[in-house]
């Protein structure tokens, strides 16, 4: 089905991240936050990897990711490329981290060699793959999310993503402002909270019955907060932001809802009892952090550090008269929410008529 080989890798650490431009190429690393997206490099010293096949990320969080376009590496990767075209889907990405489900972190991992031995479930029809019914299936279940999606943007007035006068001009005066750079730990502190009994690996990932306070983690996925557990004994935080403390990412998170700590991260929050910052501004300066913390350099090996390292980084922000600039920063982060958003809302209007093609296509083979 595949021709499977190993990626050349390369160390992310040392790599020249550009702009992207369409001479540049994406780097793929072994995370799965942003599809495994690192950056984007010019043409290294060897050829890149092929567009529209598959990669496996060999240790870490071991998982296998569509490619669309030509890429590059950090080492420890593999390449799926399919024998026919219609192997490359979603249906196929499933299927195979399911078979990989059983490998975890550093300790258990696939080989080239096994993982060419690895067996994956497909629908089949008449002793042949059924592609139409995996393409049809896919779409339908697509169709219900962004429908949910498409609903919740209505509902929440997120699908009105019009500039106003002042997000434009934010947008427009963001390479001309003045910035300067604060310590970290003069703008926030550690929140002291209360440890709680119970291990990742007890605790529901799901919310069920009294088990339901989001639980901080480590983990990137989901803001790193996976897990589930009781509110009674919690340290209950909100409107604060997360960093991790042993990580393979050092993310920062803004926390807009309730939740509590479990393991290998911490929660910050603003000291200045004057200004209480809003939503937007908690974003703006979040991407600030991530500037400082969030970078390739950092992983389980190479360690970024708690509190004691994080408070002493200097972030940039944006001043006016030699305050921060607040409103800026306000005006500034609900723009960039708003392109987003737009995005967004093209791309469900977009899928929602794409999907209708695919099943109406589905239906009539079928009668």
């Amino acid at each position: 089905m595949f021709a499977i080989s190993t990626s050349r890798g390369y160390d992310a650490g040392k790599m020249n991240f550009v702009q992207k431009s369409t001479d540049t190429y994406e780097f793929i690393g072994r995370t799965q936050t942003d599809y495994g997206l690192q950056g984007y490099v010019k043409k290294l010293d060897s050829k890149p990897n092929k567009a529209h096949c598959i990669s496996i990320s060999q240790i870490g969080a071991i998982h296998a990711q569509l490619r669309q376009k030509e890429w590059y590496s950090s080492q420890n990767m593999f390449i799926l490329e399919p024998n026919i075209k219609k192997l490359f889907n979603q249906w196929l990405i499933v299927a195979i981290n399911r078979a990989l489900s059983k490998y975890s972190g550093y300790s258990s991992y696939p080989t080239l060699s096994s993982l060419k031995e690895e067996i994956i479930l497909l629908p089949t029809c008449n002793n042949q793959i059924d592609f139409e019914f995996m393409e049809s299936f896919i779409a339908e279940l697509e169709a219900e999310r962004i429908a949910e999606l498409s609903a919740y943007l209505k509902v929440s007035g997120l699908d009105n993503y019009e500039l106003s006068a002042e997000e434009l001009k934010a947008l427009q005066d963001y390479d001309s402002m003045e910035w300067r750079e604060y310590r970290i730990g003069s703008l926030f502190s550690r929140i002291s909270t209360k440890k709680l009994p119970y291990k990742a690996k007890d605790l529901p990932t799901e919310a069920i019955d009294n088990y339901d306070l989001p639980c901080l983690t480590s983990s990137f996925r989901n803001q790193g907060l996976n897990y589930f557990a009781p509110k009674e004994g919690a340290t209950i935080l909100k409107d604060v932001i997360s960093i991790p403390s042993n990580s393979d990412v050092y993310r920062a998170y803004f926390q807009s809802r309730e939740f509590t700590v479990l393991s290998d991260a911490y929660a910050i929050k603003w000291t200045d009892e004057d200004q209480e910052l809003s939503n937007y501004q908690y974003l703006f300066i979040v991407r600030a952090i991530n500037k400082v913390t969030d970078l390739p350099i950092y992983s389980y090996k190479m360690k970024l550090g708690g509190w004691n390292v994080v408070k002493n980084k200097n972030i940039a922000l944006p001043v006016i008269n030699d305050e921060i600039a607040f409103d800026f920063m306000e005006i500034f982060a609900r723009a960039i929410s708003k392109l987003a958003i737009r995005d967004v809302v093209r791309y469900t209007d977009n899928r929602i008529d794409a999907t209708k093609q695919i099943v109406e296509k589905h239906n009539a083979i079928q009668n």
